[in-house]
């Protein structure tokens, strides 16, 4: 049996945490799978942190509760939630997956995931791509957010000589021995992290499908917490990821 787990940085959720961990171990997994969450409250409010705790408490040996002491980043919750999982997977068939904790993905799409993880021949990752064509952006900041998407993940092509559509999506997933050669190039502490998973598997040789995934984008109003800045700071990381480790770039 491998063990699928599934890295959920969190950040001041309190509002979405629970139901979207209430989606997540509703999944039925393949039969050769088991799941296990990695919950990293990376410096929460109050209300997330007691959020967090009574989940833990509810679901056992199901969830393992990390937590920063103050509010690092995303980049720095998930190098901390990976580190775990390699720590306690018992092999290097087992995978991980990346779990926003609000309710823009459907971890239902788990399982074709993992179908074409299944499928695909080692050294072979996969993204899930929310620009598909049946995928129709609700509002004009919507279709703006897809435009920006789509502009990074063509600037991250060109540098990685990858082929994908959507490098900036949450749902990245592979198996732990690919994260094991690719977390020590990991360093980005926010949002850079993404085009940094992107170039580390390229420059390990790691190839990547995807698979078209469902999305619900919620607004800054809403909470959404990615913005211009991070948009900025990704060019510069794939910029960047070009001199980092050019030996094996194509």
């Amino acid at each position: 049996m491998r063990t699928l787990f599934v890295i959920m940085p969190v950040f001041n959720e309190a509002a979405t945490l629970a139901a979207c961990m209430q989606r997540v171990i509703a999944v039925r997994l393949p039969q050769t799978w088991s799941m296990s969450v990695v919950l990293v409250d990376d410096g929460s409010d109050a209300q997330t942190q007691a959020a967090a705790q009574a989940i833990a408490v509810a679901l056992g040996e199901r969830v393992r509760l990390l937590r920063h002491a103050h509010n690092k980043g995303k980049g720095a919750a998930l190098q901390t939630g990976m580190t775990e999982a390699l720590q306690r997977s018992a092999s290097d068939s087992d995978a991980v997956i990346i779990q926003d904790a609000d309710l823009e993905y459907d971890p239902q799409d788990y399982i074709s995931l993992l179908g074409a993880l299944d499928a695909a021949p080692k050294r072979t990752a996969v993204f899930g791509n929310r620009w598909h064509p049946q995928h129709v952006p609700a509002s004009n900041y919507a279709r703006l957010h897809r435009s920006a998407n789509r502009l990074l993940t063509l600037a991250s092509n060109a540098l990685t000589g990858l082929r994908v559509s959507d490098m900036e999506c949450c749902y990245k997933l592979m198996r732990c021995s690919d994260l094991r050669s690719i977390l020590p190039h990991l360093t980005e502490q926010r949002f850079g992290i993404e085009p940094q998973i992107a170039a580390a598997l390229a420059a390990e040789g790691v190839a990547i499908v995807e698979v078209p995934v469902s999305y619900a984008p919620r607004s800054v109003r809403a909470g959404k917490k990615i913005g211009p800045r991070d948009a900025i700071r990704a060019l510069f990381v794939i910029l960047r990821s070009k001199m980092l480790i050019p030996k094996k770039f194509p």
